[in-house]
C-alpha cells in the first residue's frame, strides 16, 4: 500500500475501534486514513479549499478598514 490517504469504501477492510479516550468528540466528522511506513494514521479530512474566493468576496469594502491591530510578536528563540 502507497503513502497516500484513503477513502473507506473497501470491500477487503479491516475495522478499528478506537478507545473512547482517544476518540474524537464528534462521530460525524468525515476521517482519512493514511499508512505512512507501519504506522496507521487516522486524522481529521482536510476541508477543501473550493469556493474560498467566494467566501471573501462577501466580506464589505470596509473589512479591517481600521487595520488589524496591534499583532505584536514575541521574539523568536533559534534553535
Amino acid at each position: 500500500m502507497d503513502d497516500h490517504a484513503h477513502d473507506w469504501a473497501y470491500i477487503n477492510a479491516q475495522a478499528v475501534q478506537i478507545p473512547a479516550d482517544l476518540a474524537y468528540e464528534r462521530s460525524d466528522i468525515a476521517l482519512e486514513i493514511k499508512r505512512v511506513g507501519d504506522e496507521i494514521r487516522i486524522r481529521p479530512a482536510r476541508r477543501p479549499l473550493t469556493h474560498v474566493l467566494e467566501k471573501f468576496a462577501k466580506f464589505g469594502p470596509n473589512f479591517m478598514a481600521e487595520g488589524h491591530g496591534n499583532q505584536e510578536q514575541a521574539e523568536r528563540k533559534d534553535g
